[in-house]
């Protein structure tokens, strides 16, 4: 008996630990899995720093003729001498004969009228002698009261007057028209188009060509209200004769493979604001565009488009940061001690390119977030490019 339980017992032992072993993992709470954490987006940071910013405005517009004339002719002829300069394109100096219209008719004229001044010299000479001689004859005859105008030959003496007035009328006339068959203008200048030539009869009336002068162009410039706030633009008033000079703009243009550029300045505004695109035009002025240069700079044409930058405001103490930064219009992130993003709302003053323009908002030596992460929001922890991503936590088993 005590045999069979020596042998019995340790079975007996070994099935209830089984047993209890089974019921032990039947009842064991499941392990619990875990995703793997990804690691923190890496950005891109800058410290600002406050500085004054120089302000330039950009615009564009097109090259126009300050003075610009349209010749005409005054008397009518044939062309019988065309200036070699008055082509499409040439210049010529002031007071330069550009066409000449056959003066020999009002030659003839001039002549005519010459010697028809004289003949009424002679009259009134002769009408003032039989005045004077009516004058003594009535004295000689001794008359004690006034003579009469009849008497002294006055109406007769008016007369005489009054056709040598008429005869210089006609010789200053005739003159006039003679000068009118040389065409020229008081200034240098360039020739826009010509529309006439040698051997061709023109009558009063005819348009003979356009010309502009070469001492100054003009280009027309539209600005929004946001730029003119930028702008100091002389305003001209009814009672000055002079505004102050404004501000120095930058012309420039592409010729060619090269692109020059030309210095001129703001001379006024127009009086309106354009309807359609509810901006206000300025004008820029550029001096002799047309001399020639060391640099090999061409001359500008009337109707070329150029670009335009305006020298504007000084803006002091303010922040430039990248136009990448800027989250919707007026919102970017900086990052605090912990690096995680913090949203902040910037006064933006002024945009140009690549570049905005803070007044408020951020302040000097924070560092701001050039590189946006995707679903950027506030609180999100980030991490800079030279750090370490944490290692990814394993699941358990």
């Amino acid at each position: 008996m005590d045999k069979l339980k020596k042998i019995l017992l340790p079975i007996a032992v070994i099935i209830v630990a089984i047993i209890i072993s089974r019921v032990m993992i039947s009842n064991r709470a499941p392990a619990e899995r875990q995703a793997p954490r990804a690691p923190a987006p890496a950005v891109k940071v800058m410290t600002v720093e406050s500085s004054d910013y120089a302000v330039w405005v950009t615009s564009r517009g097109e090259v126009q003729a300050r003075t610009q004339a349209t010749l005409v002719a005054q008397v009518g002829g044939e062309v019988v001498r065309v200036n070699s300069n008055f082509r499409d394109g040439g210049y010529f100096s002031a007071n330069e004969v550009l066409l000449q219209i056959d003066p020999r008719d009002y030659r003839s004229a001039v002549t005519i009228a010459e010697a028809e001044k004289i003949r009424a010299q002679q009259m009134l000479a002769e009408e003032e002698a039989r005045s004077a001689q009516a004058a003594r004859d009535w004295e000689r005859l001794g008359g004690t009261e006034l003579p009469s105008d009849l008497t002294l030959r006055k109406p007769q003496l008016d007369s005489a007057r009054a056709n040598l007035a008429a005869a210089e009328a006609r010789l200053a006339q005739a003159k006039l028209n003679l000068s009118r068959t040389r065409i020229s203008v008081p200034y240098d200048g360039r020739v826009l188009s010509q529309k006439v030539d040698i051997g061709q009869v023109v009558n009063p009336g005819l348009v003979l060509g356009e010309v502009y002068a070469t001492d100054a162009v003009e280009v027309r410039l539209p600005l929004s209200n946001r730029h003119l706030a930028q702008l100091s633009i002389p305003e001209q008033y009814r009672d000055q004769d002079r505004s102050e000079p404004g501000p120095v703009v930058k012309i420039s243009a592409q010729v060619g493979d090269q692109r020059h550029e030309w210095q001129g300045r703001i001379v006024r505004s127009e009086g309106a604001i354009d309807n359609s695109s509810r901006q206000t035009f300025v004008v820029a002025s550029i001096d002799d565009p047309y001399a020639s240069n060391e640099a090999g700079r061409p001359p500008l044409k009337v109707g070329q488009y150029v670009e335009a930058e305006i020298e504007g405001r000084t803006l002091r103490d303010v922040l430039v940061i990248p136009a990448s930064a800027i989250k919707g219009e007026v919102f970017a992130y900086v990052l605090d001690e912990e690096k995680r993003l913090v949203e902040r709302a910037l006064d933006v003053v002024w945009r140009s390119g690549n570049e905005v323009v803070v007044a408020a908002g951020i302040k000097a030596g924070e560092q701001l977030v050039t590189t946006l992460p995707a679903g950027a929001v506030q609180g999100m922890q980030v991490r800079l490019p030279g750090d370490k991503p944490p290692q990814q936590e394993q699941a358990a088993p």
